[in-house]
Parts: C-alpha cells; structure tokens; sequence
C-alpha cells in the first residue's frame, strides 16, 4: 500500500510540474520599428511579460510589420495568421468608423492619463471590447506618448492663422475638423511630407510628436511649432484573438494587462523626458514655440467634437463610443453636459 501511495504521490507531482512547464506563445505584430522609442519600450513589454509569467507566455514580436502591412495586423489576428494585434485601431474605420475613438479622439483630452483614466475608470475598456468582441478580438489595454505638435513654416499663433494654412493631414477626422476652422488640409503619405515642405507645397505638417520631429529633421526645414500640443494624440492597442485570450490562465491574462500599463506609463515617462530635451535645444536651430491659450483650445476642441457628432450618426458602435467620450469628459471638467 505504501508502494502504491508513494507512486501516486510522485505521479501526481509530475503532472504538477508538466503543468507548471507548460508554455503557451503569443505572436505578435507591432508597426513600430525596434529602434524607436516605442519599439524599444515594447522590447521591454516582452521580457517583463515572460519574466512575470515565470515563462509560461512566451512572445514572438514581429516589428515594423513583418508579417503583414499595418491595415491588415487586425485581420491577421482575428484569422488566426497572428495571435494578438499591437498596432493602431485607425487602421480599421474603414470597416468601422468607431475605430476613430479608440484610436484618437481629436480635441478631446489634454493628456494620455485623462485617456487612460477613461479606459480604466470611465468605462472605456468596456465600451472598447463591445466594438472588438464583435469581430472576434479581446481589447487588452493601450499606449500612448502624448500631444502631437503641429509643424509650420509660418506663424502658429491661434485658431485665427490656421485660415488658409496649408497641411499635410493623415486621412479622416482630423481633416475634416481643420477644414471647418479654415485651414486646407492635404492628404499625403508621412514619406512625402519632407518634400512637399520644401518645395512649398505646402505650408506644414502634422507629424509627430516634438521630439519625434526633432529626429526625423522636421525643424531643419520648417521652423514654427505648436508645443505642448492640442490636437492630436494617437494611441496603440494590444488586442488579440477572442479565442486565444479566452484560452489564456485568468493570471496570464492579468500580466498582459499589467504588463501594458507599466509600458503606457514608460511611454508617458520617456515622451515628456524627450520633449523637454528638445524644448531646450529647439530655440539654436530658431524655432519658434506656440502654446495656443486656453480660448484657442476651447474653440478646437468646440470644433472636434461637432465632427465626432457628425461621426457618431454613421454606426451604432460609433455613437455609443462618442457618447462614452463625452460623459468623461464633462466628468473630469473638460467638457460641456454630457447631455449636449
């Protein structure tokens, strides 16, 4: 009998430990580049993940859309070519404008934290995960650097000079908005904005944020900016497969979740230590800083949020994110009612 009990108790403890070995790998795509400050915090993301876990999640990083373009990391994911999707949810308006208020709200806050007290305590990651769930991915959180600044080779100094000013503007909403304060926006790939500057096609540029610009050699050619920013704050997701997360242990699932906090918090961390390096060495090359007062701000985000209404109208989805939106903001004194 003792044989017998002393077998079962070493049986059991094998299948414990196989259990405990056991290894699940998440495949992943990013847009950034390893290089960049995002890439290398993602870098970071991974090995925190695998160490939290005690290597039970391992992750396969793809970065700079390796496997697929951007567009299409989304719909890789929901169809099982990758696991999860860490790119950005503009990527996916076409198929459903409410991406747009996932992925920038355009006017709406003045800081990633006010976005990310939304996810976690305005009800946003709820919302988020009934437009995801419906096409079959799990939202699991989101990262973000801050405001991005406007770029000119003329003065920036209020709503009044954008009259007539002519932008390069990524696609969607935001030209639209500026296109209603009086600007002229020009839809062109991110590539032909260095160009287009200085050639005089046109007047400038919405890139990046400032000390992303200051790389990319932006203030070389143009030298007016908005800083700190007002307009346009984009943020990244990870989002993977329904399935795959829901075959996750409740504890993975809480370190991919933690996970991507400590990294939006890096983010945040690392863009406002690397703008205000570029804040002070801005002024040698000439450049000229715009902090739009708190009238000028209003005016904006007054504009952006009567497009996000108009947007609103196009799907369901859609008008429940708006109005998700809206409600924090009057929560957190940004805004007008929610009502409204």
């Amino acid at each position: 009998m003792m044989s017998r009990a002393l077998a079962a108790v070493l049986t059991g403890s094998v299948l414990i430990a196989g259990a405990a070995s056991a290894q699940t790998t998440l495949r992943i795509q990013t847009h950034q580049s390893p290089e960049s400050t995002s890439g290398k915090l993602v870098k970071q993301f991974v090995e925190q993940v695998e160490t939290m876990s005690g290597g039970s999640l391992d992750i396969e990083m793809f970065y700079s859309s390796a496997v697929v373009a951007s567009a299409e990391t989304f719909g890789a994911a929901v169809n099982g070519i990758l696991d999860c999707d860490m790119t950005n949810a503009s990527y996916q308006t076409g198929i459903n404008p409410a991406y747009q208020f996932v992925a920038d709200t355009m006017g709406g806050y003045d800081t990633p934290l006010q976005y990310l007290s939304w996810i976690s305590y305005g009800g946003g990651r709820e919302a988020i995960n009934e437009l995801y769930n419906d096409s079959g991915m799990q939202f699991v959180g989101a990262y973000l650097g801050g405001q991005e600044s406007l770029n000119s080779s003329t003065p920036l100094n209020g709503i009044e000079d954008l009259e007539g000013w002519k932008f390069r503007s990524p696609p969607g909403m935001e030209s639209e908005i500026f296109a209603e304060l009086g600007a002229t926006p020009v839809v062109m790939d991110f590539t032909e904005i260095f160009t287009a500057l200085e050639t005089g096609i046109i007047d400038g540029a919405d890139a990046s944020t400032l000390a992303n610009n200051v790389g990319l050699g932006i203030y070389d050619i143009v030298k007016h900016t908005t800083f700190p920013g007002f307009h346009s704050m984009s943020s990244d997701h990870l989002a993977c497969n329904k399935d795959v997360w829901d075959g996750l242990e409740p504890a993975q699932q809480e370190i991919l979740k933690t996970a991507m906090d400590s990294l939006a918090m890096n983010l945040m961390m690392r863009t406002l230590v690397e703008n205000g390096e570029a804040l002070t060495k801005l002024p040698e090359l000439g450049v000229t800083f715009y902090d739009w007062s708190a009238e000028d701000r209003a005016a904006f985000r007054e504009a952006a949020v009567s497009r996000w209404d108009v947007w609103a109208e196009k799907t369901p989805e859609a008008g429940e994110l708006v109005q998700s939106h809206k409600d924090f903001l009057a929560r957190i004194g940004l805004g007008g009612s929610s009502e409204e």
